[in-house]
């Protein structure tokens, strides 16, 4: 049987790691051809100074049952964006799907500083590389993706829209870039909702990426060694969670009526039926006001 998204074309932009990896490979297990771009590789490593590549995302989409196609690049400059698109256009004649999950501030930003304390440019350069960048490459692909009807936006952020409306996110700099990014799916989906695409807005839960676990010194096979200290991770979920998320998006013929609106990857997982990779079905969202941020006692029973 073919894959749900066999013959479609998808372009993740910023995939590396984290949620863009994990995006970028369970398209490729619906079967599509994914372009994945990130500024880490073999030869040179972002600020970051990480060892993932975004060449090893490329080869994990193809071991996916995809076909995976790595192209470094840095989405602040708009020449390459735009090299990127013509590359992805003379190979494909086609873009189906856009996922803009460009960040690269987990080192910028400060919790609990005021702007006037915040150190300024960490701060712009957050605001540029969080928002700026979603805005060349949407510029430059969306005249592609437009091609055919049925296209895919996907504005990958931190919190739903009314999650973000009504909590102070830990930091002047972060909570605008990623409210900016929330209003670019609704944005998005006025201007391409009339010409036959959709745009969406798409936040993980507590995500268990490369960096969080390095983090709490676990790995993924052991993370809940790190309740004792952090008690409400036990609502928290792998990348390929949200790249599910993505996936079931992209192959359902009705995703239009999501166009222009906040949807989170445990309210997907209720809609579409999909699991996590351990077969839970974490709902963080609804978990953090009603247990976290309520400061009640760590406890996912009914939220995964």
């Amino acid at each position: 049987m073919s894959e749900p998204l066999e013959g479609r074309v998808a372009l993740v932009a910023g995939a590396t790691r984290g949620a863009g990896r994990g995006i970028a490979v369970e398209l490729g297990a619906a079967g599509a051809t994914v372009y994945v771009t990130g500024r880490t590789t073999p030869a040179r490593r972002s600020e970051y100074d990480r060892p993932e590549t975004v060449q090893e995302t490329a080869d994990l989409v193809t071991e996916a049952g995809g076909t995976g196609i790595a192209v470094p690049t840095d989405h602040l400059e708009p020449q390459q964006v735009k090299a990127l698109v013509d590359r992805i256009a003379d190979e494909q004649d086609r873009l189906d799907v856009l996922v803009n999950n460009i960040w690269g501030g987990e080192t910028l930003f400060e919790w609990d500083v005021p702007v006037w304390e915040h150190d300024l440019d960490k701060g712009l350069r957050l605001l540029r590389l969080a928002v700026e960048t979603h805005a060349i490459t949407s510029h430059h692909a969306l005249p592609l993706l437009l091609r055919h009807p049925g296209g895919l936006v996907v504005e990958v952020t931190d919190g739903t829209a009314d999650y973000n409306r009504d909590t102070y996110r830990n930091s002047f700099f972060y909570d605008l870039a990623k409210s900016s990014v929330l209003r670019m799916g609704f944005s998005l989906g006025h201007e391409l909702g009339p010409r036959g695409a959709t745009a969406v807005a798409l936040t993980p839960g507590w995500l268990r990426s490369e960096m969080m676990l390095d983090h709490f010194g676990v790995r993924e096979d052991n993370w809940r060694d790190a309740l004792d200290r952090v008690p409400h991770f036990a609502i928290s979920e792998t990348p390929r969670y949200v790249g599910r998320a993505v996936a079931a998006l992209a192959a359902d013929p009705d995703v239009a009526r999501f166009n222009g609106t906040s949807l989170s990857s445990g309210g997907l997982a209720r809609e579409y039926g999909f699991t996590d990779l351990d077969g839970s079905r974490p709902d963080a969202w609804r978990y953090l006001v009603e247990v976290q941020d309520a400061g009640r006692p760590a406890d996912v029973t009914g939220y995964r």
